[in-house]
């Protein structure tokens, strides 16, 4: 997806000269409401400007992901160790345990499903209801350069401005169609403008090149996606790179529940995050405690 002025070959990012945040600890935060502060705050770790997310709303299109065919049994138990959780309202409603505390990121757009054309979404959720289940942040899908861009787009800001109205956040999810490239260039189009239009943070893929021009260009926090399954040492140090190159934490799924040890996966990741430890030692972290059966109590 190539930018507008990709002729140009200088372009100056200064990925060496963090933005000034103003007296609130999260990039693009300082002027909103203290509303939106204290709900980012909770998403956000204050101590260390970052979060570990985990999400579970794969079910929205694809139905009964493999490691989310139970979530009362196989999900709720990993909730304690996440920052925050990702998830639609009718697994909220139905399924998590009402005195669980952890900030809920929930999924407000929906649609097609796995059989369709991915981009042809809506917004699925009024805000009353958002408000009524005490959410943290609200989210949807951006399909950027998706055959329906523009409604995606239409949405992300309808969902803005009523979460501007009530004090809410709003999370951008980058979606990647099937025939795009996955590159810093397209990831820097499609962060950019969710941010440009109001977002207040965003989740999106990490890349091997370039990554930090991406995190550099983008005024609001980004949340890297955990994506496909990859083995736990890789990662862990997909999660290590993305954060050390300006991504605010992450935001797995399945590289968490169909990891073949959740919770150790899971602290191993909080470790990467959130004490910068290298990967190979976190992943010592998760044998030793997959090794203890830690992850079955």
């Amino acid at each position: 997806m190539p930018e507008a002025d990709a002729g140009k070959e200088a372009k100056r990012f200064y990925e060496d000269v963090p933005m000034e945040n103003r007296g609130f600890f999260l990039k693009g935060a300082s002027s909103l409401d203290w509303g939106m502060k204290n709900r980012l705050s909770r998403i956000f770790n204050p101590d260390t400007g970052r979060t570990v997310m985990l999400a579970i709303d794969h079910g929205y299109f694809q139905g009964p992901t493999t490691g989310l065919e139970r979530i009362d049994l196989n999900i709720v138990p990993l909730m304690p160790y996440a920052d925050a959780i990702m998830l639609t309202r009718g697994i909220l409603r139905t399924t998590v345990p009402p005195w669980l505390t952890k900030p809920i990121v929930m999924r407000c757009s929906g649609g097609p499903s796995i059989l369709k054309e991915l981009s042809d979404e809506h917004l699925a959720v009024d805000i009353e209801d958002a408000i009524r289940m005490n959410v943290a942040a609200i989210t949807l899908q951006v399909f950027i350069g998706g055959e329906f861009e523009s409604r995606s787009v239409h949405n992300m800001t309808r969902l803005v401005d009523m979460g501007m109205r009530y004090g809410i956040p709003v999370m951008a999810v980058t979606a990647v169609g099937k025939e795009m490239v996955r590159d810093a260039r397209y990831f820097r189009l499609a962060c950019r403008m969710c941010a440009e239009l109001g977002v207040h943070f965003l989740k999106t893929y990490y890349v091997e090149d370039g990554f930090e021009t991406v995190a550099a260009s983008c005024p609001v926090p980004i949340v890297m996606a955990g994506g496909k399954k990859i083995p736990e040492l890789d990662a862990l140090t997909m999660a290590y790179k993305a954060v050390q190159e300006g991504a605010s934490g992450v935001d797995m799924g399945r590289n968490i529940f169909q990891s073949d040890a959740p919770k150790a996966m899971m602290q191993a990741v909080r470790k990467v995050v959130h004490e910068n430890v290298k990967p190979a030692e976190a992943y010592e972290l998760y044998e030793d405690i997959k090794s203890k059966g830690q992850d079955n109590d």
